[in-house]
């Protein structure tokens, strides 16, 4: 347990706790980047839902001597997985992409997670993005108290 943010009680498979979880919530950090090979099926009642085809996204080493590799994304759409899991949260948790995220070009979309961490779309822009493998990429933040998983009728104080 964390004593800086009780989110970490629902988080697990921390790369580093000591940088990952802070007062404003709990970074998490990317494993997997995807491409999507074929398309996914969605239909009204679910009998022909079948998944997108991925392909992982290979890494590279910039030095024979790391020990991370680097994802070099052009401009486009991805499919993105992080390293750690929820267990069991009591309601559902915010995601949200970080900042340093959004101002190198990339983003994600911001979603409530209540059972499990999903895939999640990764846009990139024209310029492309530079990746490293365990990069902090988003945050997970708990609702300002007193209000429920719905928003609060009044703003939280500053």
């Amino acid at each position: 347990m964390s004593a800086t943010n009780p989110l970490a009680e629902v988080v697990d498979n921390l790369v580093y706790e000591p940088v990952q979880v802070h007062e404003h919530g709990i970074d998490l950090t990317v494993s997997a980047v995807y491409e999507v090979a074929g398309p996914g099926r969605l239909d009204f009642g679910g009998d022909e839902l079948e998944d997108a085809d991925l392909e992982p996204v290979a890494t590279e080493l910039r030095n024979p001597d790391d020990e991370y590799g680097w994802w070099d994304l052009e401009g486009g759409q991805y499919v993105l997985q992080h390293n750690e899991f929820l267990t069991d949260p009591a309601e559902p948790i915010r995601l949200q992409p970080r900042n340093e995220l959004l101002a190198r070009g990339g983003s994600h979309p911001s979603l409530m997670v209540a059972s499990h961490l999903p895939l999640i779309p990764l846009s990139v822009a024209d310029g492309g993005l530079r990746l490293k493998e365990n990069a902090r990429v988003s945050t997970l933040v708990s609702p300002p108290d007193g209000s429920s998983q719905h928003g609060s009728a009044h703003p939280p104080d500053s």
